[in-house]
């Protein structure tokens, strides 16, 4: 039996999230549907492993090279069965009546093509997206369809598909545009019935962290110039007013600032006028311990200096002491030295006369006759 609904996630290097966003269409209330997982040429081992083994009811895998997210959508859509669309990214999340609410409004409703919804997001941020309308000036000015609207698929392939040169981002603005362009009517109906997770390395982040939204609006508004022209006033208009608006609620963000901070930034502003005069206390405090311990560190400067100036007095002291001494040993040296050169002259006179008296004693022996007459007796001895 061929399903009323085919459900098209594309998926590139998203396992982890894979089963979370086919579990979702398979909650639906709506059953009778198919899923089409269309790998995108993933190069992730764990998505690799993921899909390998993927397994479950109405769902098939089809595998294919590389062609960005706007390639694999079409991929998908070539290959469904069901006569309405719904792409679902791997990494996000169907409410449970989704599909049951906009099938309701697609068969009942001809003139209508596709059916958004709001939004809450999840993950790295929380915040809720309400837009009211999805016709032109509004879409114009800003993508108000959320990428997972069910959409009648015989109007994708009159339209020409995804346009795969648009692999950075706003693809799906695009083909919107495109179907309105062509007469295609679409609602939104205001429950949060779809749930798009954020992360860091989101695309919609990524393009608005580089700038490259801003790149490709401008390359929407080239694509679809006779629209962009044909409501250039209400789009400058709209601009203006939510320029306005955004200012008004600038100002009522300041005036609530005011209203629930103001009481408290004065305390902490009394508070830190308080800690500021306790640390200049805290300063002079410091201040004055600083010069008690110099102080401190002075005298005992100064101690250790008397100290050592009464060892130097005392040092200078018992050098006196030991000049005087060896003045009085030099005196007494002194005199022993000229004793000893008195006794040594004397001594020297002595043998000078003892030698004179024993020459003069010879003298008088040799000249006696007895001396003479004993002469030969001596010589022959």
């Amino acid at each position: 039996m061929t399903p009323r609904v085919s459900v098209v996630v594309p998926c590139y290097n998203q396992g982890r999230y894979l089963d979370q966003a086919v579990d979702s269409a398979l909650a639906q209330t709506f059953p009778d549907l198919e899923i089409l997982v269309v790998d995108d040429g993933s190069t992730e081992p764990e998505t690799l492993r993921v899909l390998d083994g993927f397994a479950r009811p109405k769902t098939r895998v089809l595998r294919g090279p590389n062609r960005g997210l706007p390639g694999a959508r079409n991929t998908g859509i070539r290959a469904a069965a069901g006569e309405y669309v719904c792409c679902l990214d791997a990494d996000d999340i169907l409410e449970p009546a989704l599909l049951e609410k906009s099938v309701a409004v697609l068969d009942a409703r001809p003139e209508v093509t596709f059916v958004s919804h709001w939004l809450r997001t999840f993950g790295d941020e929380t915040w809720d997206w309400t837009p009211d309308r999805c016709d032109f000036p509004a879409l114009l000015d800003a993508n108000t369809v959320n990428g997972a609207a069910p959409v009648r698929r015989q109007a994708l392939l009159d339209a020409g598909l995804f346009d795969e040169s648009m692999r950075d981002g706003c693809e799906d603005w695009d083909i919107w545009i495109t179907l309105v362009e062509r007469g295609a009517v679409g609602v939104i109906l205001p429950e949060f019935l779809f749930r798009y997770r954020r992360r860091a390395d989101s695309m919609s982040r990524l393009m608005a962290r580089s700038g490259g939204n801003v790149d490709l609006y401008e390359r929407l508004a080239r694509k679809h110039e006779p629209a962009y022209r044909s409501h250039l006033g209400r789009l400058y208009t709209r601009r203006a007013m939510v320029a306005g608006d955004l200012a008004r609620h600038v100002l009522e963000l300041r005036f609530e600032e005011q209203r629930w901070l103001g009481p408290e930034l004065r305390k902490k502003r009394e508070h830190a006028a308080a800690l500021r005069e306790k640390a200049g206390r805290a300063r002079d405090m410091n201040a004055l311990t600083r010069r008690a311990a110099a102080a401190e560190d002075l005298e005992r400067d100064a101690h250790r200096l008397r100290a050592r100036a009464a060892e130097a007095d005392e040092l200078a002291a018992r050098a006196a002491d030991l000049a005087a001494h060896r003045e009085r040993e030099t005196i007494r040296l002194s005199a022993r030295v000229g004793d000893l050169v008195l006794e040594k002259t004397a001594l020297a006179a002595d043998r000078a006369a003892l030698a004179e008296a024993r020459r003069a004693d010879a003298e008088r022996t040799g000249s006696s006759w007895s001396w003479r007459i004993t002469a030969p007796l001596r010589a022959a001895h």
